[in-house]
This record gives structure tokens, C-alpha cells and sequence, in this order.
């Protein structure tokens, strides 16, 4: 099974903490849809004739595209990879792109899954964030995709923005169970280089939630959103039971997946490459006929190390026979030396021999991860 990732560059407008690749020149999106379809078409043979089991249109914002826009890529799909094995199909959507109407031609589409990048209910901050929809509108669209006849919808949220406190992180998370939706990630705000917000930072006009503040609000959202009936699946990731993202999970898993337009991410399991991170130059090298990229070829120490990072952060953990199989019995041993002082101290526990985050093990992951990582001397 396989995974295609596409990505859609555009947005009306940028966020003023993200820094995924994106633009504000929708005037291209019809040439853009048919450099992308070329693309697909083009690399037919990367999957090796993997059925293709999960589709993910990610951004930018995917909203952005009408229905010309998705029955072209739709149809190329369909014709180079065949629809027929998928069995998840994503939209990356922004609440106030989801009228009546646009939510009326997605249920016409192949798409079965909505992911809609809400981060927090406090109209202030959305206003701060540079996001263009309200409270009120992020609600009634979840209430549109649901009269539209979708039944898997997922919600994003932001945690330890500016001016974060207990009681309105609290209010966001009641207000996102009070939606009943099938799935919600929940991210802590970082400052990436480069973005308004951390410019904003290191100007002093906004302040970083202090490290305590942090726990508490992680251990809120772990804690209300088990108690309402998600399963903490994956760090930053809850769901209904059953109701994983299939596309998320493919890549924690090592799945292979193709991913097509500029800055896209492709994985066969030996290499991983990426598209030119240029609107400008992917377009034109597409036409031109050939496709501007870079490959990392991987050696087994750095799949081992993907591997650690992956897998150990969903509820299915590390398989150890899987380590021992793939990497060799070395690298076996050193990954059970490395995890004793943490199933000691429970940290980590084994469960069915796959090596797993306890709760405990969670708040301190990165530096687990870090540990159980094989640095070459």
C-alpha cells in the first residue's frame, strides 16, 4: 500500500506563524493544476505499482481550488494510480472557505475526510494569527461538513499562543468536544525563523509561554480529551476509536508515499526526495520536462534513527522484531540498552515486544527519542 501527498501552494492570505511553503499568487492556479497533474502522471513508476490506499491534499490551503480545479487532479488520479483501493481522502480546508455551497461540491468529490485548521476558538487570537475566519464561523463550518454528509472530520488546534492561560486553553478544548468530531490534533505554537510571529518574539511584543505552562496545558489536553473518548494515538494526535489518520499514520509507519508540487516530500523506503521549494521554478521545470529536485539516499543507521523518531511517538510503538529484522541484531541491542533506564524507571514499557511511551514517557519523548537515536562516532 502507498500514500499521495499533493500539495496546494495558496492562500489569501499568510499566517503569521507558519512556514510551510506557500503564496499568495492564486492567479496562478491554472497553470499550476496542469504542471501538477504532469507531475503525477510523470512519476507513475515511483510506487512501484502500490495500490494507493490514502490521498492528502495539504497547503497552503486545498480550499482555495474549485471544482474544475479537483475533477483535473481527480481525474488524473484515477487514470494513472485508480481511485478504487483509496480508502482515506483528505482536504486540508480553512472554516471560512466552507460555505454551503463549497461544502455541497466537496460531498460530489471522492474526498471522505476534512481537515480543518481551526488552532483555537478565542477570536482575539485568531485575529492576532492573521487567520481569516472567527469562532462562530470555524463552528458552523464543522456544522456544514456534517449537513454535507461528511462522517470523519478532523480539527487542528494550537496550544501556548500568546497570552495562553489554563481557563482559555481549557474553553478551547471544551468547545472542540463539544463538536463530537472524529479527530483533533493539537500542536504546542513554535517560533520558526523566519515567520512574523518569531519576528514578533524577538521584538518583544509577544511573550513565549514559560515551560510550566506548557506541561499544564499538555497534560489538559491528554486528560480531557481521553475522558471525552479519544484515544491518544499519537503525540499530538487524538481520535475516536478506529478513526486515525490513515495518511498521518502511513508516515510514522514508513509507508512509501509520492508527493507532488513544489516543497512536496516523497518516501520509497531507501530515498526520500523533495520538490524545489518555488512556485516559479517548479512550474517551469515541469513544462520544460524535467523536474527540479534533491534525493537523500539513507543508510541503515538513519532509517533506524526515522524509525525510533516515528514510531515511538503513536500508541503502536516500536516494533522490536521489526528492529531486530531490518537494522540487524546490533542495532537491537543497542536500542535495548539505551530504553533500560527508561522501562526501569517507567518511562517506556513493552508491550507485545513493541517498545512504547508510557504517560509519564510522553512529556519527556524528545529526549528519549534523542537517547534511543545511534549517533556514529
Amino acid at each position: 500500500m502507498a500514500g499521495i501527498y499533493i500539495h496546494i501552494p495558496f492562500c489569501k492570505t499568510r499566517c503569521i506563524y507558519c512556514d510551510f511553503y506557500s503564496t499568495t499568487h492564486s492567479e496562478l492556479k491554472s497553470r499550476y493544476i496542469h504542471a501538477l497533474c504532469r507531475e503525477l502522471t510523470e512519476r507513475k513508476e515511483y510506487l512501484k505499482g502500490e495500490a494507493v490506499e490514502t490521498i492528502y491534499f495539504g497547503g497552503g490551503t486545498p480550499s482555495q481550488l474549485s471544482e474544475e480545479d479537483f475533477r483535473q487532479v481527480f481525474g488524473t488520479i484515477e487514470q494513472v494510480y485508480g481511485l478504487k483501493n483509496a480508502k482515506e481522502i483528505t482536504l486540508e480546508a480553512n472554516p471560512d472557505d466552507l460555505t454551503e455551497e463549497y461544502t455541497g461540491m466537496l460531498a460530489m468529490l471522492p474526498f471522505n475526510r476534512i481537515s480543518m485548521g481551526i488552532q483555537t476558538f478565542d477570536d482575539a487570537t485568531l485575529q492576532l494569527l492573521n487567520r481569516r475566519h472567527n469562532a462562530a464561523q470555524a463552528i458552523e463550518a464543522v456544522k456544514r461538513c456534517r449537513h454535507a454528509g461528511f462522517r470523519n472530520i478532523s480539527i487542528d488546534l494550537i496550544y501556548g499562543l500568546p497570552g495562553e492561560t489554563n481557563e482559555r486553553w481549557k474553553r478551547d478544548l471544551q468547545q472542540a468536544v463539544s463538536l463530537n468530531v472524529e479527530h483533533i490534533s493539537a500542536y504546542h505554537l513554535t517560533y520558526e525563523e523566519g515567520t512574523p510571529i518569531y519576528e514578533m518574539l524577538l521584538a518583544h511584543r509577544i511573550h513565549e509561554v514559560d515551560e510550566e505552562s506548557s506541561v499544564h496545558f499538555f497534560s489538559a489536553l491528554i486528560d480531557t480529551l481521553i475522558a471525552a473518548g479519544y484515544e491518544h494515538y499519537e503525540i499530538s494526535n487524538f481520535c475516536k476509536p478506529g478513526m486515525y489518520s490513515r495518511h498521518n499514520t502511513s508516515y510514522w509507519r514508513g509507508i512509501p508515499y509520492l508527493g507532488c508540487g513544489p516543497s512536496a516530500h516523497s518516501f520509497n523506503t531507501l530515498t526520500r526526495e523533495w520538490n524545489v521549494a518555488s512556485l516559479e521554478k517548479y512550474m517551469r521545470a515541469i513544462e520544460e520536462g524535467h523536474r527540479e529536485f534533491e534525493t537523500e539516499y539513507r543508510d541503515i543507521a538513519t532509517r533506524y534513527n526515522e524509525c525510533i523518531m516515528t514510531a515511538i511517538r503513536t500508541m503502536w510503538g516500536v516494533s522490536m522484531q521489526y528492529i531486530e529484522q531490518t537494522f540487524g541484531t546490533e542495532l537491537w541491542q543497542y536500542c535495548m540498552d539505551m530504553a533500560l533506564p527508561y522501562l526501569k524507571s517507567g518511562k517506556l514499557e513493552l508491550k507485545n515486544n513493541h517498545l512504547c511511551l508510557t504517560r509519564e514517557g510522553i512529556f519527556i519523548s524528545d529526549g528519549i527519542i534523542s537517547d534511543l537515536m545511534f549517533i556514529e562516532e
